[in-house]
Parts: C-alpha cells; sequence; structure tokens
C-alpha cells in the first residue's frame, strides 16, 4: 500500500508541476511571441493551436490532482466522515488543506470560464475582426484570469509545502 500512496504523490507532483509549466510558458513565451508585430496576423492561430493543446493537458492534470489528492487523504487516514464531522479541519494540516482546496475551487471555476468560455470567444472574435474593442475587452479579461490563475496556482503550492512541512 504505501509504493501506491508514493506513485500517488509523485503523480499529484508531476500533475502540478505540469499544470504549473503550461501556467508559465504562456505567461513567458507564447503571450510574448504573440505580442510580435510580423506575427500579428497569425497571432490568432497560434494562440488557439497552443490553447487547444494545452486545454486538455491541463484538464488531465487537474483530474489526476484530485484523485491522487483524495487517495493521499484516504493513506493518510481521513475518509468521507471526516470531512462532514470536522476531523478533517482541524490544526495546522486542516488550516492548510482548507486553504489550498478552496483555491482549487476557485482556480477550477476560473479555468473553465477561462477555458470553456472567454478564451474561445476571444480568439475566434480576434479571428474574425481582430481590432474590435470586444475582442480587445475578452483578451485583456483572459490575460487577467491567466495572471490570476497562476498566482493562485503558486499559493496552492505553498499550501501544499505547508501540509507536509507544517504551518509557519
Amino acid at each position: 500500500m504505501r509504493m501506491l500512496y508514493l506513485i500517488s504523490v509523485w503523480l499529484h507532483i508531476l500533475a502540478a508541476g505540469i499544470w504549473v509549466g503550461s501556467l508559465i510558458l504562456v505567461a513567458i513565451a507564447l503571450v510574448p511571441l504573440i505580442r510580435h508585430p510580423e506575427y500579428k496576423n497569425i497571432a490568432p492561430s497560434i494562440l488557439q493551436w497552443t490553447g487547444e493543446r494545452v486545454r486538455w493537458v491541463t484538464w488531465v492534470c487537474f483530474g489526476l490532482l484530485i484523485l491522487t489528492g483524495i487517495f493521499n487523504l484516504a493513506y493518510r487516514g481521513f475518509g468521507w466522515a471526516d470531512i462532514w464531522d470536522g476531523r478533517l479541519w482541524q490544526g495546522p494540516f486542516g488550516r492548510a488543506l482548507s486553504h489550498k482546496l478552496i483555491l482549487v475551487a476557485v482556480i477550477l471555476s476560473l479555468s473553465a470560464w477561462h477555458d470553456f468560455i472567454i478564451g474561445p470567444r476571444a480568439t475566434h472574435l480576434w479571428q474574425a475582426n481582430p481590432n474590435t474593442q470586444e475582442v480587445k475587452r475578452l483578451r485583456r479579461r483572459a490575460g487577467w484570469i491567466g495572471r490570476t490563475n497562476l498566482a493562485l496556482t503558486l499559493a496552492v503550492i505553498a499550501f501544499g509545502v505547508m501540509l507536509v512541512r507544517g504551518w509557519p
């Protein structure tokens, strides 16, 4: 059973790394690339192509993180009843976990909004007519969602460290 737990922790960390890596890749490579004037005509296509590939990887990572997180808690002796009776939320571990899970819920909500509503709509309109105010507004909103998700993701990682190393 311990080997399954170690594999689960490894998958959890791997999925988190891929998720964070994709956010950072978009922020430090893709966004600056599509802002270059020489890519003006193909920028919407580059963004759409990359977004579609990163999106499915990100959502697979989300699924892995949820499944391995549940398994990791079960291995540590927590069950569904502990959620409702409050045992899971007690002490430094419970405080770090509750903060982490609240942020994860916000990230999942923002990601769904970005990935399935704002992003595709902005890209579609950008390809059709790149100079409208609606396109600029949607692209700004998508950018803010992405930056917010990156900041929240870094906070989630900090709370994950606190789960295993203790509350400061």
